[in-house]
C-alpha cells in the first residue's frame, strides 16, 4: 500500500480545480443525498454546517441554507479556496489539511462528499472521529467512501496527477461510527456497481447529559 504526502494532493487538486466550477459540473451531483442526509435535521437557526474538501463548487450551499445552517468550509487546495471564496463569500472558508485543522466549534451538519477517501489509510480513523466527535448531539454527517469488504489504499492517475484513495472498508467504517458516538442511519452503493459508497451518520445524546 503507498500514499501521496498532502502537499502532493493539493497541487493535484490545485491543477483540476476548474473541473469542479459551477458551470461546468454536473449539478446533480450528490445533491439527492445532501437532501436525504439533512431530512434527518431538526430545524435549529442559526447553527453550523461544515463542508470538508469543500472544493470549488457551491451547489451543496443552497440545501444547507435552506435548513437554517452558516457554512463553513476546509480544502487542502489553495485555487479550490480562493475559486469558491469567489463564487460565495459568505461562506466562512480555512485553506488547511483537515488531518492537521482543528474544529473551534461544534457543527449541526457535516458533509465531507469525495474528499477524505484522499486520506491516507492510517489517517482515515482519527480524521473521521474527529469529525463525528464535532457534530452537536442529533447533528448528521454524510460522506462517501469506497464500499470495499476490506481496508485499502492506492495510488490513481485517472484525472491526470497522480491522488491517493483509501477506505476503512464498510466494516471499519461502521465500527468507527460507533466508536465516534453516532448511529448510521443511511448506507448506499449509490453509483452500483462502482464501489462507491455514501454514509449518512448522527450523533447519539450523551448518556446523562
Amino acid at each position: 500500500m503507498s500514499h501521496l504526502p498532502g502537499s502532493r494532493i493539493a497541487q493535484a487538486y490545485d491543477a483540476l480545480a476548474e473541473r469542479w466550477l459551477d458551470h461546468s459540473f454536473d449539478p446533480a451531483n450528490g445533491m439527492q443525498q445532501h437532501r436525504r442526509a439533512l431530512s434527518f435535521l431538526e430545524q435549529k437557526p442559526g447553527a453550523w454546517a461544515l463542508n470538508v474538501g469543500c472544493g470549488c463548487n457551491t451547489r451543496f450551499n443552497a440545501p444547507m441554507r435552506e435548513r437554517g445552517l452558516e457554512i463553513e468550509g476546509i480544502d487542502i487546495s489553495a485555487q479550490m479556496v480562493a475559486l469558491a471564496r469567489q463564487a460565495d463569500p459568505a461562506v466562512v472558508l480555512h485553506h488547511a489539511d483537515a488531518c492537521d485543522w482543528q474544529p473551534a466549534r461544534a457543527y449541526r451538519f457535516i458533509t465531507a462528499w469525495d474528499s477524505i477517501w484522499h486520506v491516507p489509510l492510517a489517517a482515515q480513523r482519527p480524521l473521521m472521529l474527529k469529525l463525528m466527535g464535532a457534530l452537536e448531539d442529533g447533528g448528521v454527517m454524510i460522506f462517501s467512501a469506497g464500499g470495499l469488504d476490506e481496508p485499502d489504499e492506492h495510488v490513481d492517475a485517472a484525472m491526470g496527477p497522480e491522488v491517493c484513495y483509501s477506505t476503512l472498508g464498510i466494516p471499519g467504517l461502521l465500527a468507527t461510527i460507533a466508536d465516534a458516538g453516532c448511529v448510521c442511519r443511511h448506507l448506499e452503493y449509490d453509483q452500483h456497481p462502482e464501489q462507491h459508497v455514501f454514509l449518512v451518520v448522527q450523533r447519539l445524546p450523551v448518556a446523562g447529559a
